[in-house]
């Protein structure tokens, strides 16, 4: 990737600009598009047309969002409502209409042509005006005036007939380099601007905004509720079919040899060494399932010596690095752990990867965790592998996770949650 640097900025600001502008063109269309599908609704047309017109207009403006993050570094949170499942043509019509949200796509269109003129296509028509008055300067003065043209470059004359005329080409020549200049140098200005006025209508109001954390808290709530469900249900299998059915062998084992240390004493002593085997056996069970509820180095030392002891017994190489500033919160410190688990699980079983590196760092209260393998690639939140899961857990916590694996590899799955070091 090319750093960005001053330089750079300043020249791609106008055609960044520029590009952002022109979206207006489809947006004017999908805006009367909009409003022709409402004067229908009185005959039943608009009460199908309208939701698939807003539809689009929400996936227009999801691009514009993502480009006002890429090329203004603006980030604009998606504001729309969830959609409900079930609902007839009426309610979801009405849904849309409701949405504070929909009203604002709908003013952003209507207004982006005049706003995005003078901000973020400014640049752009600055330089296009100033080269204008270069190419009026070499030649164009004349070919223009014969032709019936206009003789006025803004306010200089241009033309044959003019008096003083190698003053007023160089006026001329002057001002569109001025022009050119102006267009370059307030570029990233302007198109600040225009990503702030993206932000003020695109983004979400404080009103839509609680009622998008409360809707994320209560899913949260609720994968956490069965999260923690299935957690106890896997304790439960797991010490039914393992420690507990060995102990309960040991107690009938025990039994058996009290009947037979007088009458084969053999027997017994070969009973003992079982029953001993079996008791190793149920401890290790039980150390193992104590290690998957909440492992010891975890809680001793911090999640990053936990991960390196994750490392040490994977199949795979596994290189670990860590930037810490004191330890994250014991609940943090556990989503990111099994997170990262779950994550080497993948890289060995699906990956077909030989390397992984691990990188922990906390920043800007923030723990990010950046786990990158060598495998094949075509990894995705929805490609069953349990990333998926792996989300909802870090939902919990406000975190995100975040996957980039292209065919081929690399795959790097990358993890946030937010933090602050206890110590």
């Amino acid at each position: 990737m090319i750093e960005e640097t001053p330089l750079r900025r300043h020249l791609l600001a106008p055609w960044r600009g520029l590009g952002l502008y022109l979206l207006f063109v489809p947006g004017t269309l999908l805006y009367c598009l909009f409003l022709t599908s409402l004067t229908l609704t009185g005959v039943g047309i608009g009460l199908l047309l309208t939701p698939v017109v807003l539809v689009a207009i929400r996936g227009l403006l999801d691009t514009v969002r993502g480009l006002l993050r890429a090329r203004t570094g603006v980030a604009i949170d998606r504001p729309y409502l969830p959609e409900v499942a079930g609902e007839n043509a009426v309610r979801r019509f009405a849904r849309l209409l409701s949405d504070p949200a929909t009203w604002r796509d709908t003013a952003w269109l209507a207004a982006d042509p005049v706003v995005g003129a003078f901000t973020a296509a400014l640049p752009a028509l600055l330089i296009a005006e100033g080269v204008w008055g270069l190419l009026l300067t070499a030649f164009a003065g004349d070919v223009l005036v014969r032709n019936g043209g206009g003789d006025w470059y803004l306010f200089i004359p241009v033309g044959a007939d003019y008096p003083d005329r190698p003053l007023l080409q160089f006026g001329t020549a002057a001002l569109g380099v001025l022009l050119i200049a102006l267009g370059f140098a307030f570029g990233p200005r302007l198109v600040g601007a225009y990503g702030r006025w993206g932000a003020f209508l695109l983004g979400p109001t404080e009103a839509s905004r609680l009622k998008l954390r409360v809707r994320h808290l209560t899913a949260s709530r609720s994968d956490a509720v069965d999260a923690s469900a299935a957690e106890l249900r896997r304790i439960e299998r797991d010490l039914h079919d393992g420690a507990q059915a060995r102990l309960v062998a040991m107690g009938m084992s025990l039994g058996a040899i009290e009947h037979l240390l007088d009458k084969d004493p053999e027997k017994a002593r070969l009973l003992l060494t079982r029953a001993r085997e079996s008791s190793a056996q149920a401890l290790h069970e039980l150390r193992d399932l104590v290690r998957g509820i909440h492992p010891p180095v975890l809680a001793d030392r911090g999640v990053a010596d936990a991960v390196r002891a994750l490392a040490l017994d994977h199949p795979l190489d596994v290189e670990v690095t860590a930037e810490l500033d004191g330890r994250p919160p014991a609940p943090v410190e556990s989503a990111a752990y099994f997170a990262v688990a779950e994550i080497l699980t993948n890289a060995a079983k699906h990956a077909d990867a030989e390397r992984v590196w691990i990188d922990l760092r906390q920043t800007a209260g923030l723990l990010r965790v950046s786990v990158t393998d060598d495998g094949r690639g075509g990894a995705s939140l929805d490609g069953g592998t349990g990333l998926r899961g792996v989300e909802r857990r870090l939902g919990t916590f406000d975190g995100v996770l975040a996957v980039s694996s292209p065919p081929g590899g690399p795959t790097v799955v990358t993890l946030e949650l937010p933090c602050a070091p206890t110590t």
